[in-house]
Order: C-alpha cells, then sequence, then structure tokens
C-alpha cells in the first residue's frame, strides 16, 4: 500500500510540479489553502507526511504547522516546508514549529523524491518504536500506557464527530486458580487464547488492551449499547468454547457507553468497573450493561 502525502500549496503551477514528482510513488492529496489542509490533516485516514508552502493567503504554513503539532490528533505527522525563501531565520522558525525539512523552490525532483522517503522511513522507524512500546508483549494488544496516552485523542474525535463511544471491561474467571493449578506458562496461554478472541472480533478502529493480569477493556468505536452488548456476548461465547491446553475457560463483561459530550474517561471505565463486579456477584460467565 503507498504512503500518503497531503501536498498543500496554493499556487497550483507549484502543487501540479510536486505531484508529478510523487505521483508514480506515493498516493496524493492537495489543498491550497490553510483550513483545507488542517481539515485533510485530521481526517481519520490521516496522511503520514506533509509537503507544506509558507507564503498563503489568509493562514501561512507557519500557523498551520503550529496548529498542527498542538493537535493531539495531528501533532505526530511529520511537515516538510516548501518555500522559496532561503534564510537562516525562516529556517529557525520553521524547525522551532516542529518541522522536520525544509525544500527550497525552485523544485529539485531529485531532492524531494530523497527527502519524502527519509522522512516517511523515520517516521515508519517512530511508529514501530511507539507500537513496542505501547503494546503487551504476551498477548500482542494494545497496553494500559496506550489505552490511556489514547484518552485525549479519543474523546477529541468522539466530541467532534458526535459519535458514541462503548467500552467493554472483560476479566477471565477464577484466572488465579488457573496460575496456581496449572502453572504461569498454562496461564499465559489462558492469557493469549482469550485476546485473539478479542483481536478476531473487533473492527479496525476499535481498541483492545490488557490493562492488567486478566483484565481488559475492548473500545468499540462508534458503536451503540445495542451492540455492544451483541458484541461483548460473542466475545463471551467465543470464550466459553475455548479449551487452551485442556482448560474450560470463560470471562465476566461489563458494558457502558460514552456518549456524545461526555468528558470523563475515568468515569467511563468506572461505570463499565461497576457493570463488571456485578457480572461476577452475579456468577459469572456473564454480560451486563450499565
Amino acid at each position: 500500500m503507498k504512503s500518503k502525502i497531503l501536498v498543500v500549496d496554493d499556487v497550483m503551477s507549484n502543487l501540479y510540479t510536486l505531484m508529478a514528482v510523487l505521483e508514480d510513488d506515493y498516493e496524493l492529496e492537495t489543498a491550497t489553502d490553510g483550513f483545507k489542509a488542517l481539515e485533510l490533516a485530521a481526517a481519520d485516514d490521516q496522511p503520514e507526511l506533509i509537503i507544506l508552502d509558507i507564503i498563503m493567503p489568509d493562514m501561512d504554513g507557519y500557523e498551520v504547522c503550529r496548529r498542527l503539532k498542538a493537535d493531539e490528533n495531528t501533532k505526530n505527522i511529520p511537515v516538510i516546508f516548501v518555500t522559496a525563501e532561503d534564510s537562516e531565520d525562516n529556517e529557525e522558525l520553521g524547525f522551532s514549529l516542529g518541522a522536520v525539512d525544509y525544500i527550497t523552490k525552485p523544485i529539485r525532483p531529485a531532492v524531494v523524491k530523497a527527502r519524502v522517503k527519509t522522512h516517511l522511513a523515520l517516521k515508519q522507524y517512530s511508529d514501530n518504536l511507539y507500537t513496542m512500546a505501547m503494546q503487551d508483549s504476551l498477548t500482542g494488544l494494545y497496553n494500559r500506557h496506550y489505552l490511556f496516552g489514547e484518552e485525549k485523542r479519543i474523546l477529541s474525535r468522539v466530541n467532534r464527530n458526535a459519535e458514541n463511544l462503548t467500552i467493554i471491561m472483560a476479566d477471565i474467571d477464577h484466572f488465579k486458580s488457573i496460575n496456581d493449578t496449572y502453572g504461569h506458562k498454562t496461564g499465559d496461554d489462558v492469557l493469549k487464547a482469550v485476546a485473539n478472541v478479542f483481536q478476531e472480533n473487533t473492527r479496525g478502529g476499535d481498541i483492545a488492551a490488557r490493562i492488567g493480569g486478566e483484565e481488559f477493556v475492548i473500545l468499540l468505536d462508534n458503536c451503540n449499547k445495542e451492540k455492544a452488548a451483541s458484541k461483548a456476548e460473542l466475545f463471551r461465547a467465543e470464550i466459553e468454547k475455548l479449551e487452551p491446553n485442556g482448560i474450560k475457560v470463560s470471562s465476566s463483561f461489563g458494558v457502558a457507553i460514552l456518549e456524545e459530550k461526555q468528558s470523563s474517561f475515568d468515569n467511563i471505565l468506572k461505570i463499565a468497573d461497576d457493570a463488571l463486579y456485578r457480572a461476577k456477584e452475579d456468577g459469572r460467565n456473564r454480560v451486563v450493561v450499565e
């Protein structure tokens, strides 16, 4: 799959020149003003790199970059400035705002290709390191650090798009007994089998995370309470079918919904956790919807 690049310039001849250089190797989006650039950068299908002209009417490239870097949703997209102004002061300002490189006009195709390739490779390397740091090494799911690090971005998207976000909390029933009876190696196999159920039954926009020993959180993107309850019941039924190392396994689930304009992520987690506690109190291996 080709990397997506957003090219921003208010002069069409400059835009066409950059597109001609890059169109064979990358998927391109274009914008002719800063406001459209910000809109495209914040879309769900974000560009992996932005090539940004500095001199534009209404909002110049410096202001666009400043806003990109101030937004949790776009701050990690690398920005390469394109400018006819070749001075140290301009470069210093651009780098201070968070740009990763400068390309000066007139455009030299070989230079553009080389710098774009370099910064996409650096971003991929950085993304890989971030994934390793935010991934649970045993199950391959996201970890607690990732989940709570994404809190602001999740709330921003839910509020911006007037969406709902449903949270499912899950706990493997009697997991301590499994560890005590069969050993931690078998316990690890159980955790991996349960995590695989979550991985195979979630969509691209969903987040499944292991937040504790046998505790999991699943965020279902733009999903109402009824569909989330059905999804949790699917998880429960699939886990009940598991027999890792010949052991019968079950899990309990609590479901809660983060509604539009609700600002407390901790509060909705607490509601889901209370529902999970009720599921365990009522006999385990069941779903409780708050």
